[in-house]
């Protein structure tokens, strides 16, 4: 069993959802989720009655962010077992490759840690018929600064030195900066190596916007999807980064929570100017998120985030993932199970699995909206 984890979480592809504490993997980058499980007998984690299956049927595709594929994962697991005779196939890809896939009409959804751009919603008209593309946020969460640094088991960084560092400004371990953020921490001298995501990222992006609001002098960089700073490494998704900091002595990068509790990779805590350094976790992800003004119009539910707040507790690095469907003129074929399963994930039970495996519910004064707007579609 060891040798056979070590194998999975070196292949790129490979994700991990945290399970109650344990550590369960599961095929991130495959298209087959038959293969997942919520629960360590195998058996789905909500009673079927927490599903409506309101007349789903055949195939549901659907792809896109590789952020919430552990979540989708679970949440396919339970209802493909109280809907008999639906598949839903999620494929973990990123947010941008999602976006184009739903704009190509190849999937009923799509996942997105970026809200749509103008010009995707008007490219979208194409597809939905008499209508167009809404944003609807479903999972949060924090996104993590892992690192692999030879005996130092904690290690504070505020806003500022992580620009630095992804800047390719501040070059090792014991530079200047990053020792006065952590007295009495014996720092090596080891070179930084700090990696990023190869391909168009929701995360990075969400990153991006993060960095540039609370240490605008240190990232000039305006955020985008594609990685703007210099040097370091790219890696294929969320799962290739977190494998190579594991690999990698001296190694920095970023990704989402789940991924580093799965292989046991280091996180930063946060010096956010709050009384104390923050640490990720579901939790203080949930306290960043609940200040999330939505401004988006009608049915849109596109979210501001306070990526400077100083709120105790409160961990800032955070991204929410978005469904992305049609308000109007979804295909009739999958219709049914686009809202069926949507208004599963946004339910309570839906919702209340999240906070058990290491994402962030959605408010709830939101998520209410999230559940009108699925009820809606048409």
């Amino acid at each position: 069993m060891k040798l056979q984890r070590k194998n999975m979480l070196r292949a790129s592809a490979l994700g991990a959802l945290v399970v109650s504490g344990a550590l369960v993997l599961t095929a991130c980058g495959s298209d087959d989720n038959t293969g997942t499980g919520a629960n360590a007998s195998g058996k789905p984690s909500a009673a079927a009655g927490d599903i409506k299956c309101d007349g789903a049927k055949g195939k549901l595709l659907a792809s896109g962010s590789s952020a919430q594929k552990n979540a989708v994962d679970l949440w396919v697991k339970n209802y493909m077992a109280a809907c008999s005779g639906v598949e839903v196939n999620y494929k973990s890809s990123s947010s941008g490759e999602g976006i184009v896939a739903f704009n190509q009409g190849s999937v009923g959804f799509a996942g997105s840690d970026s809200a749509l751009k103008p010009e995707q919603v008007e490219e979208s008209k194409k597809i939905c018929t008499g209508g167009q593309a809404i944003n609807l946020p479903m999972v949060g969460g924090p996104i993590a600064i892992g690192y692999n640094l030879s005996g130092v088991d904690k290690l504070n960084l505020d806003a500022a030195t992580i620009a630095n560092i992804f800047n390719d400004k501040i070059k090792k371990w014991d530079d200047e900066a990053i020792k006065k953020l952590n007295p009495g921490v014996a720092l090596p001298s080891t070179a930084i190596q700090h990696f990023h995501r190869s391909e168009d990222s929701g995360t990075t992006e969400n990153l991006g916007k993060y960095l540039k609001a609370a240490a605008p002098d240190a990232w000039p960089h305006e955020a985008a999807k594609k990685w703007p700073a210099p040097g370091g490494l790219g890696a294929s998704g969320s799962a290739g980064v977190a494998t190579q900091v594991k690999q990698v002595d001296g190694a920095i990068g970023y990704f989402e929570l789940s991924y580093a509790t799965a292989q046991n990779i280091k996180t930063v805590d946060l010096n956010t100017g709050a009384p104390a350094p923050v640490k990720a976790s579901a939790d203080s992800a949930s306290k960043a998120i609940a200040a999330a003004k939505i401004t988006g119009t009608g049915s849109d539910l596109a979210l501001k985030l306070d990526y400077t707040t100083k709120a105790e507790g409160a961990y800032p690095i955070v991204l929410v993932t978005y469904e992305v469907v049609c308000d109007k003129g979804n295909k009739a074929e999958t219709l049914p199970t686009v809202k069926s399963f949507l208004g599963y994930t946004a339910s309570d039970a839906g919702q209340k699995l999240l906070s058990e495996h290491g994402y962030a519910p959605i408010p709830a004064e939101i998520n209410g909206k999230v559940r009108e707007v699925v009820n809606s579609l048409s």
